[in-house]
C-alpha cells in the first residue's frame, strides 16, 4: 500500500536513525563557508573584485578616482559574465545528472564526488596571486565551484526522503538549513577574529590571508563531510526503466517533464511558483550587503558583523520552523515567511531615513523569514515528488530557479533607475517576492502535503 506520493506507507512511516539524520544535515554545515565566506562576504568581494587584482598604477590611485572605479566595474562585469555562464551550465546539467542518479541509485556517490571537487576547487583558489593576470583564473575557479556546489546540492536535497519520514521531513530539512547557517556564522567569526588579530602577522599586501582562508574552507568541507560518508547509506536504484546514455537522458528528461505536467501537475506548478519567490530570496542575499554599505552607510566590518547576525537569526529560526513545518504544513510556513519578507522590505523602504537601526530591524526580520522559506520549500517539494524521481525533480528545482534568475536583478535595476536612489531597489525585490507569493497561493496542494496526524519521530 502506498501514500499519495507513491511511497510505501511502511517506508513513509519508518523512523530514521538519528545518526543518519545529523550526518546528512552536517553536509550543509560542511559546504556553507563556500557560499558565505568565499562567494558572498570575503574572498570574492574583498580580494578577487578589489584593487588587489588591478594594475599597480590604478590600484595606487586614491579611493573614488574615476579610473579606479571604472577598473573595478570592469572586474565586476567580467565576474558577472563567468557567473552567468555558470548559471547556463547548471541550467543544462542539473536535471539530467539528477535523473541519472535516480536511475543508477548513486545519489550519495554523486554527492561525494561533487563535494570532493568543491574542496579541490577551494584549494585551487590558494594559487590566485594579487596580480591582474590571475583574475580570470580565480573567476573561472569560483564559477566552476558554483556549478559543482549546485550539482552537489541536487543530490543532497534528493536524499532528504532517505533521512526522514512523512512526520519529520520538515524538521529534518530545517535542521540541515539551520546547521548550514550556523556553520557560516562560525566561519565568518573566525575571519573577523583573524582580522582583529591583524592576520597573525601575515603579509596582507599580496592577498595571502584570503588565499589561506580558501584553504581553510576546503579543509572545513572535507572534515565535516566525513559523517555523511560514514553513516548515510546509498539510495536504491530505480528498476522501472533502463539506464541510457548521457545525451539520450535529455530525451528522457523531456518526456518526464511532459508526464509531470499531465500526471503530477501540483509538482509542476510548484516548481514554477517557487522559482519566482526563490529568486526574490536570492535577491535579498545578493543586494543586502550593497544596501547596507551604499544606502545605510555600513563599514566593511559592520557588513561582516551584520552578515554574522543574519546567519545566526536565520539558523535558529530555520531549525524552529522545521518543527512548525511538520505541525502546520510547509505551505503555511512558506506563505507566512513570504508575508513577513514583503512586510519587512516595505518597512525598510518606508523608513529608510531612520538609518542603520531601521536596516538592522528589517534585516533581522528578513533573516528570520528567509531560512524557513528555503527549508520549507525543500520539504514541500520532497512531499510532492513522485517516488523514485527525487534527483530529477530536485535537478529541475535548481534549473527552474535559474530560468527566472533575471527577475530580481532586472527589477532591482529598473526600480533604482525610476527612483534615482539605491534604496529604491528594495521595491524591485518586494515585487518578486509578492509575485511568488501570489503564484504559490494559486497552487492547490494535495492532502499529504498538509499536516500529518501522529507523533513526530
Amino acid at each position: 500500500m502506498t501514500d499519495d506520493t507513491g511511497q510505501p506507507i511502511a517506508e513513509a512511516e519508518a523512523a530514521v536513525p538519528r545518526r543518519q539524520v545529523v550526518s546528512w544535515a552536517m553536509w550543509d554545515w560542511a559546504t556553507q563557508p563556500f557560499n558565505s565566506v568565499i562567494l558572498t562576504f570575503v574572498y570574492a568581494p574583498l580580494f578577487l573584485i578589489s584593487t588587489s587584482l588591478l594594475p599597480a598604477e590604478i590600484a595606487a590611485l586614491p579611493e573614488g578616482d574615476p579610473a579606479q572605479e571604472r577598473a573595478l566595474a570592469e572586474l565586476s562585469s567580467n565576474y558577472g559574465l563567468v557567473t552567468f555562464l555558470a548559471g547556463l551550465a547548471i541550467l543544462a546539467l542539473a536535471p539530467v545528472l539528477g535523473q541519472r542518479s535516480d536511475t543508477t541509485g548513486r545519489k550519495k556517490r554523486a554527492l561525494l564526488i561533487a563535494t570532493a571537487a568543491l574542496a579541490l576547487l577551494q584549494f585551487a583558489l590558494f594559487f590566485v596571486q594579487a596580480d591582474p593576470a590571475y583574475f580570470w583564473y580565480g573567476a573561472i575557479v569560483l564559477a566552476v565551484g558554483a556549478v559543482v556546489s549546485e550539482i552537489a546540492g541536487v543530490n543532497y536535497n534528493a536524499m532528504l526522503v532517505q533521512v526522514s519520514n512523512r512526520h519529520t521531513v520538515g524538521k529534518v530539512s530545517g535542521l540541515g538549513w539551520g546547521l548550514g547557517y550556523i556553520g557560516g556564522i562560525l566561519a565568518l567569526v573566525i575571519v573577523v577574529v583573524l582580522t582583529q588579530l591583524d592576520w597573525l602577522g601575515m603579509d596582507t599586501s599580496g592577498g595571502l590571508p584570503y588565499r589561506v582562508i580558501a584553504v581553510g574552507c576546503a579543509v572545513w568541507t572535507v572534515l565535516f563531510s566525513i559523517p555523511l560518508v560514514l553513516y548515510v547509506p546509498e539510495s536504491p536504484a530505480r528498476t522501472d526503466r533502463p539506464t541510457v546514455g548521457f545525451f539520450a537522458s535529455y530525451v528522457v528528461l523531456y518526456r518526464d517533464i511532459v508526464a509531470l505536467f499531465h500526471n503530477h501537475r501540483v509538482t509542476f506548478w510548484f516548481l514554477l511558483a517557487s522559482a519566482v519567490y526563490r529568486d526574490g530570496l536570492a535577491g535579498v542575499f545578493a543586494f543586502g550587503g550593497v544596501l547596507a554599505a551604499v544606502s545605510f552607510g555600513f563599514s566593511a566590518t559592520e557588513v561582516i558583523v551584520f552578515g554574522i547576525a543574519l546567519n545566526l537569526v536565520a539558523g535558529l529560526s530555520t531549525i524552529l520552523a522545521g518543527r512548525l513545518d511538520d505541525r502546520f504544513g510547509p505551505r503555511a510556513v512558506i506563505i507566512t515567511a513570504l508575508c513577513l519578507l514583503v512586510g519587512s522590505c516595505l518597512f525598510v523602504f518606508a523608513f529608510h531615513d531612520g538609518g542603520k537601526l531601521v536596516f538592522w530591524i528589517g534585516g533581522m526580520v528578513l533573516s528570520a523569514a528567509v531560512g524557513p522559506a528555503q527549508a520549507a520549500s525543500r520539504s514541500l517539494l520532497a512531499r510532492v515528488t513522485p517516488a523514485g524521481m527525487q534527483g530529477e525533480i530536485f535537478g529541475l528545482y535548481a534549473t527552474t530557479g535559474r530560468v527566472v534568475s533575471f527577475l530580481s536583478p532586472l527589477l532591482w535595476t529598473v526600480c533604482i533607475a525610476i527612483g534615482g536612489a539605491t534604496y529604491w531597489g528594495i521595491i524591485g525585490i518586494t515585487i518578486v517576492l509578492a509575485l511568488g507569493l501570489v503564484l504559490l497561493l494559486m497552487v492547490r496542494m494535495p492532502r499529504h502535503v498538509r499536516p500529518v496526524p501522529g507523533p513526530a519521530r
